[in-house]
């Protein structure tokens, strides 16, 4: 049973609605500085790490083929995505003074829809999708195309095979005129995926820590993964925050979670955490807007407003994902999520 993979997916999604959270606090309340509390952004280092795990453990033995992959993906990914990218194109061309970080620009809009790296109008210093969250998913579905391409190899030649890939790729966005394609891709966060699928192999070859070191290497995880946030920039992000991302991971699937009782709630959480990430943007906003117009002192107040914040991104991206999801009758936490 892996509904370990759940907890850590939940918990990623909320570490980055806090993040957001903190960030939308001096929006909300200037007079408030937050900045000692700003963490969380690293939930997208796990989330990458667990990503590459998944890819790996779903189609590990199994006959698929990269259009098979391929249209999995699109259909898991794409809808929701979709809906969001145009809802919020749609405001911020019929009431931009709702948005903050978006403005209508239509070659924007067509690259977001399909995943491709492009310069935020409204912060042309970012390379961020009309759903700025989203950059994150521009990531994942240009992993989803390399291990697509991979697939027809045999699984003992698809991970060096995929090593060269990521190589050849860093070398040459490093090598080549600086451009918007070779700032995003040229980033070694991306390696962060194929540590995920080196994992993996080794828990199909069920090489994992012993039971206690792995609660042991997990712990540490969480606290390098604390203390690197705070003392480390973005920019060295996949030693300082993605190898402690590479701890959690391993140390989480290496623990023997059959004898303890499974969190209905966080395991749920977890089915929910895509639709959650995806569309806390508007609940930040909504909350935004709504403390602008409530008597001053009440959503302004820091802890009011972060848990605000979390349990109403959690439960509209609950919303969202019942709306959403088809009903499948299977066991949830008898396989991890593809």
């Amino acid at each position: 049973m892996l509904v370990q993979l759940q907890y850590l997916r939940a918990v990623a999604a909320l570490m980055v609605v806090y993040f957001h959270a903190i960030l939308q606090l001096a929006k909300v309340n200037p007079a408030v500085d937050a900045t000692a509390f700003v963490y969380g952004e690293t939930g997208v280092d796990i989330f990458f790490v667990l990503s590459g795990f998944v890819m790996w453990l779903t189609t590990s033995g199994r006959a698929m083929s990269s259009v098979d992959f391929a249209r999995r993906r699109i259909k898991r990914i794409v809808p929701l995505y979709w809906l969001a990218t145009l809802f919020s194109a749609a405001v911020a061309l019929v009431a931009p003074s709702l948005l903050k970080s978006t403005v209508f620009d239509l070659p924007h809009l067509i690259a977001s829809l399909f995943f491709l790296p492009w310069s935020n109008p409204a912060d042309p210093g970012t390379i961020t999708p009309v759903v700025v969250p989203g950059w994150t998913l521009n990531y994942e579905m240009f992993f989803y195309f390399v291990f697509a391409l991979l697939l027809p190899l045999s699984e003992v030649r698809r991970i060096p095979a995929m090593f060269a890939v990521f190589a050849v790729i860093l070398i040459v966005c490093r090598l080549s005129p600086e451009t918007t394609a070779t700032r995003f891709y040229g980033e070694p966060i991306i390696l962060e995926f194929l540590a995920g699928t080196v994992l993996g192999w080794l828990y199909g070859q069920k090489l994992l820590l012993p039971n206690r070191w792995a609660w042991v290497v997990f712990a540490l995880g969480f606290a390098f993964l604390f203390i690197n946030e705070a003392l480390m920039r973005p920019e060295s992000r996949f030693y300082a925050w993605g190898i402690p991302a590479i701890f959690i991971v391993y140390g989480a699937v290496s623990i023997d979670f059959s004898r303890l009782p499974v969190l209905g709630w966080l395991n749920y959480l977890g089915d929910c955490s895509y639709s959650i990430y995806i569309t806390h943007a508007f609940t930040l906003a909504f909350l935004r807007v709504v403390a602008d117009r409530l008597p001053v002192g009440i959503l302004q107040q820091p802890v009011l407003f972060v848990i605000l914040a979390l349990v109403l991104s959690s439960i509209g991206g609950a919303i969202i994902h019942e709306i959403t999801t088809p009903r499948r009758k299977v066991a949830v936490a008898s396989r991890p999520p593809a």
